[in-house]
């Protein structure tokens, strides 16, 4: 894809995925990236590594229309990372979570479809599938407004809106691994909520991956969902203890606030539609009228409540061993033993 004229928005642009996409954009012949986010420190520091004549740092609210009609003019194509991601946050500060997960994509979707932005793409989570606390509901709630609103640019053939989910990314800012690792270096307890939890697990690599997949291929509405190994932390915590060779007590400290025991990617009525692109799972959006009487019995809408759902809780989880393997590979696991 020739990228020489094109001008690209990374919300949330100065987290673990945002950064990452942008080192990866900036490989390309891109005219323009723009950076925004909220955390002046953040963009700082930023900046400070990464000084490229064609990145754009802007500090603004994803909750600020003004800020955002002003950021998203000029654009192409916008990812759109920034949320309120912490589950126990979330849960003590619900409404917050709605302002930017919720009116935030609003405010940037109508900016977008304003702008006659060509395509975006949104950032979603496998904790917006069966919600159970503030976190995963505003994600399931944002998952609809960017649904309705691609609904409505289907109509018109405007802007493409699509959605990405993914579930635990290895090494994003605030996950278990680097949680762990920093107790083991400090040779503190291993604060564990439940050994059998499940989570998926992927990299920073796979989720541009994902994005990049519904960038290139979805249309108005779709869902796309990469196929992920699945742990529990119980093996997760294993695998770090042999790696760093560590004798750390665990000490089970119960759920935090919210916590689900297992996570889902992909809902029983997902999965009876969702289409298998190679190791990625496309599941589209319905886009019909409201108007039930134009419908025409069709199939392609039927739910088989018979099949099953994409959950963490797999047959086959990871073992220690193919998580130590894995995890010996990265790249943040080699510099933390060095």
């Amino acid at each position: 894809m020739n990228l020489s004229n094109k001008t690209l928005l990374i919300t949330g642009g100065t987290g673990s995925f945002g950064k990452t996409m942008l080192k990866h954009y900036l490989k390309t012949d891109i005219n323009k990236i723009k950076v925004f986010s909220r955390d002046e420190k953040k963009q700082d520091d930023l900046r400070k590594e990464i000084n490229d004549e064609r990145v754009n740092y802007v500090i603004g609210d994803i909750r600020d229309k003004d800020a955002v009609k002003a950021v998203v003019r000029g654009c192409n194509h916008i990812f759109h990372a920034a949320a309120l991601k912490q589950v126990p946050s979330c849960e003590f500060f619900p409404i917050e979570a709605v302002k930017t997960n919720v009116l935030g994509t609003e405010n940037l979707l109508e900016a977008a479809i304003q702008a006659e932005v060509e395509k975006v793409v949104v950032l979603s989570t496998d904790k917006a599938v069966y919600p159970i606390n503030a976190m995963g509901i505003s994600k399931a709630l944002m998952e609809k407004v960017a649904i309705a609103k691609a609904r409505d640019e289907f109509e018109r053939k405007g802007t493409v809106i699509t959605v990405t989910r993914y579930g635990n990314v290895l090494f994003s800012r605030g996950s278990i691994i680097p949680f762990f690792i920093s107790l083991i270096k400090n040779e503190q307890d291993l604060l564990v909520t439940d050994p059998s939890m499940t989570r998926f697990l992927m990299s920073l690599e796979e989720s541009v991956s994902l994005v990049l997949k519904s960038f290139e291929e979805g249309t108005y509405g779709d869902i796309f969902v990469q196929k992920a190994p699945a742990t529990s932390v119980e093996n997760i915590y294993l695998a770090l203890k042999n790696i760093f060779n560590s004798n750390a007590n665990i000490n089970i400290i119960g759920p935090r606030h919210g916590e689900k025991l297992h996570e889902t990617l992909c809902s029983s009525e997902e999965m009876s539609k969702a289409e298998e692109i190679e190791n990625y799972l496309r599941i589209p959006a319905d886009l019909r009228s409201i108007d039930y009487k134009k419908i025409d019995g069709t199939q392609q809408y039927q739910i088989d409540l018979g099949v099953s759902p994409y959950s963490s809780n797999t047959d086959s989880p990871m073992s220690v061993n193919s998580l130590e393997k894995m995890l010996k590979e990265q790249n943040y696991i080699k510099e933390s033993l060095t």
